[in-house]
């Protein structure tokens, strides 16, 4: 091979290694040798619905684990493209990532979240602990995950529920090894679904508990992962929190003399529903309307619209279940 060809080729060579050094996040990328996982910090780029009325305010976790430094994630046992040393150290506390991870994943869920220093009153407040965050990349990565939330009732100022959510796993990064970027990935990716397990626990819980803040029939559920270690037996809605509950109106137990009750459920739950073309809320759903025949359609993100015409009679109640295909 000539000098020429040496040349154009190692050219080439830098220039991919260049471009993969900029792939997801330049400071994650394989010519990147700060020593350091760049996280990002959580930062919420998206806007998402509100779907509800309990207004959260989310307090910045604390870091209970054993190790003193609050960045410092595991150990570096194997070869990580851009990473020197044999200890993963993240660009922020790890509390800060745990609540930045909670607060996004709560607004996904269409729960309204305030703002750091927001005046605004909140129903609920969220704070709580991370007992375990380890992160260490050896013949495999694995990961473990424990944080411990409580939820309260800001009205009255009592903890109405806590639990420990936990998530482990771990993975064979491959025979060409981990980059930065592939560590950072698989941090999110985990504590995301940490993120959602609570998530789905306070929603199971505010749902069962405070109806008239989602128009909801009262429903529990177990939920892998999440070690409930207090919660109520029942809970009263207080009148200003109903009061923050937009039409449709809140949960009905029978029909009223003029109207009629629809009492629609799908599978799988938390659908937004549409009656005649008009957004009532999300499944499962109680809603006095007009007696006649109604066309009613079922969403929900990944699967296919349901839609039926339902009959509603006059001071009756009318059920109907639809199920949502892939």
């Amino acid at each position: 091979m000539n000098i020429l060809c040496q040349r154009v080729l190692l050219g080439a060579c830098l220039a991919a290694l260049a471009a993969c050094s900029t792939v997801g996040d330049e400071n994650n990328g394989l010519l990147s040798r700060d020593n350091v996982l760049h996280t990002g910090g959580g930062k919420l780029t998206e806007k998402y619905e509100v779907k509800n009325a309990a207004v959260l305010r989310i307090r910045p976790y604390t870091d209970e684990r054993a190790e003193k430094n609050p960045r410092l994630l595991g150990e570096l046992k194997t070869r990580v493209f851009g990473l020197e040393g044999n200890e993963l150290v993240v660009d922020h506390d790890v509390a800060s990532i745990a609540t930045a991870s909670l607060r996004k994943q709560f607004q996904k869920a269409g729960f309204p979240v305030l703002e750091d220093g927001s005046t605004q009153a909140s129903v609920f407040e969220l704070s709580g602990v991370v007992k375990t965050l380890t992160l260490n990349s050896r013949d495999r990565d694995d990961i473990t995950i424990a944080i411990e939330t409580s939820v309260t009732d800001v009205a009255t100022g009592k903890v109405i529920w806590s639990a420990l959510v936990s998530e482990k796993n771990n993975r064979f990064a491959g025979v060409s090894g981990d980059t930065k970027a592939d560590l950072v990935d698989y941090l999110n990716r985990e504590m995301r679904i940490a993120s959602d397990k609570t998530v789905d626990a306070v929603n199971t819980l505010l749902m069962a508990t405070y109806p008239a803040l989602f128009n909801l029939i009262p429903g529990t559920k177990t939920i892998s992962g999440v070690t409930v270690l207090s919660a109520p037996s029942a809970a009263v809605v207080p009148a200003a929190e109903a009061a923050l509950v937009a039409a449709p109106p809140a949960y009905t137990p029978h029909a009223s003399a003029t109207m009629g009750l629809l009492v629609l459920s799908s599978k799988p739950s938390r659908a937004k529903v549409y009656l005649d073309g008009v957004y009532y809320g999300m499944t499962p759903l109680r809603a006095e309307i007009e007696p006649g025949v109604h066309s009613v359609e079922v969403k929900l993100e990944g699967y296919k619209t349901a839609s039926e015409k339902v009959s509603v009679r006059r001071s009756d109640d009318t059920e109907l279940e639809l199920t949502l295909d892939h």
